[in-house]
Formats: C-alpha cells, structure tokens, sequence
C-alpha cells in the first residue's frame, strides 16, 4: 500500500502528514478526507490552478498530465517540473512526497 507525504504547510498542515492511500485513489480526496483542506476553486473539474501541487518523489509514477491540465499548470504560481493539479492525481504503486505552495493565484479563498 502506498503512502503519500505531505510536506509541512503553515495553514493546511503544519506538522506534514503521512496518509497510506490506495492505488487510484485520487489526491486531493485523500488530503481533504485527512482534513488536508487543499483549495480546489473549479471543484475539481481542472477548470483552475488552486489546487496545485509539487510532487517532490514518485513523480514518475503517475500518469502523464493531459493537454488540459498542462494548458491549466501554465497558470499556476511557482510552477515547477514536477507540479500537478492534485484533483488530476491518481495515485500509482508508489509513495509519493507532496508539497503544498505557500501561494495560488486565488485571490479569494472560498473556505474563508
């Protein structure tokens, strides 16, 4: 069974979190069900960038980010080679090492 680290974020977990998880299981479900609270502005319709993720290990077991979700991550603040959408995610056979941003272009978060 896989397991998924969240590297520690001032606001959404400041101590990290390591979550087993199931291959397939999608990212930001599994943050959210750990009370991981990820913005996610489009509702998890790849229609934004607030849900942006860095994947520091495993990043190549996941599958390949599709023409949509590229065309979203050129949006995104702080876009690195391994950032993703983590409503894109599903997770593979491997653990993965997560980090949060500090920032998204989200000027206003719905959960405030």
């Amino acid at each position: 069974m896989p397991k998924v680290v969240f590297l520690p974020h001032e606001t959404h977990c400041p101590d990290g979190v390591v979550i087993d998880v199931n291959p397939g299981d999608n990212l930001i479900e599994v943050a959210m069900a750990q009370g991981i609270d990820i913005e996610h502005a489009c509702e998890m319709s790849c229609a934004c960038t607030t849900c942006h993720i860095v994947v520091r290990e495993g990043f190549d077991s996941l599958g390949e980010a599709d023409e949509l979700e590229e065309d979203m991550l050129d949006k995104a603040w702080g876009l690195e080679p391994e950032s993703r959408l983590s409503c894109q995610i599903e997770v593979g056979s491997e653990d993965l090492v997560v980090e949060i941003p500090k920032y998204t272009i989200n000027i206003v978060s719905e959960s405030h």
